[in-house]
């Protein structure tokens, strides 16, 4: 369905991502983690079309979406695909709806564009949608205002917005940023739910290990804006290949060490301007080999499983 080929996106302060492959199959959840700044966020709203024109530029790659480069399309043809073919969950939904505008038109905007439903028809489609999100008593809800809602019930409005044209693919970025534990659940199992129940393929993005042990099928691991490591959720946290993901899963508190250092990755990720040639990971990384830092890591593992290292874990 997805299919990321050797996509680069630059900036003025350097390479922002730098040739990752990509792949989701039809039906599929698959887990985007890594650290902030990695590039996650930024490779999502290409998939969107939504890149900062002036500030932001795809050099090489291509974005296949059912055998069609959506990269290359103008305005009013990735306008036809965004909402209605591919939708979007934005991280933190208080920044992300528009604070003068009631839900209810907010909602409405995308059932206008592409079903063309309007006055009571959109109305009621509104009312269904909220309904399907855990928000009933639609006429009162579709009224309010996003500073009327709560952080679970405006990430709730978020979810009804991306399934209004019940897309096949559908891009969750942070869904849970800033809300408590039960309300995490609750919106999680909604995306299931939804995921289930439409058949969508779903790219979740996250920094939240355990998040993706419970919900994905796949995972890709995001380090200074290269994928290091891809597979099926079991394989990869049980062997992990990257010495990046090894490290990753050590910082996982133990729960039975109570009062016990929180484990760390010493160092710091490098900026875009200033990435080695090779592993960026390599500075940081205790098995580093003399060739680390100046040659491009080969792909080692199975297809379904592998990993970007020249010193694997396993």
């Amino acid at each position: 369905m997805l299919r990321i080929e050797d996509l680069c996106l630059e900036a003025g302060s350097g390479v922002l991502v730098d040739g990752i492959d990509l792949s989701v199959d039809e039906g599929e959840m698959l887990g985007l983690v890594g650290e902030s700044g990695c590039g996650k966020t930024i490779t999502a709203l290409s998939v969107l079309g939504l890149l900062p024109s002036q500030a932001v530029r795809v050099t090489r790659g291509r974005i296949l979406f059912n055998g069609r480069d959506i990269a290359r399309l103008g305005d009013d043809e990735m306008n036809a695909v965004r909402g209605n073919d591919i939708s979007m969950i934005f991280q933190e939904p208080m920044t992300s709806l528009n604070p003068v505008m009631t839900i209810g038109d907010q909602i409405g905007e995308g059932l206008a564009l592409h079903r063309a439903l309007e006055g009571a028809e959109q109305a009621a489609e509104v009312d269904r949608l909220l309904a399907l999100v855990g928000l009933p008593n639609g006429r009162d809800q579709r009224r309010k205002y996003p500073h009327q809602l709560s952080g679970g019930q405006r990430q709730r409005v978020m979810i009804a917005m991306a399934l209004a044209c019940e897309p096949s693919l559908l891009i969750a970025d942070e869904p849970t940023t800033a809300l408590d534990v039960t309300i995490q659940a609750q919106i999680l199992d909604l995306i299931g739910e939804m995921r289930a129940r439409f058949g969508m393929a779903c790219v979740l993005v996250t920094h939240d290990l355990g998040v993706v042990a419970e919900t994905c099928d796949t995972v890709a691991v995001m380090y200074a804006g290269r994928i290091v490591e891809q597979g099926p959720v079991a394989d990869v946290f049980r062997n992990p290949r990257h010495r990046y993901t090894e490290a990753l899963l050590r910082t996982i508190p133990a729960a039975n060490r109570p009062g016990s250092a929180l484990p760390a990755i010493t160092g710091t990720v490098p900026q875009p301007g200033a990435r080695p040639p090779g592993c960026a990971f390599a500075e940081r990384c205790s098995s580093e080999l003399s060739q680390c830092v100046g040659e491009r890591p080969p792909r080692v593992g199975e297809a379904e499983h592998f990993a970007m290292c020249w010193n694997p874990a396993s």
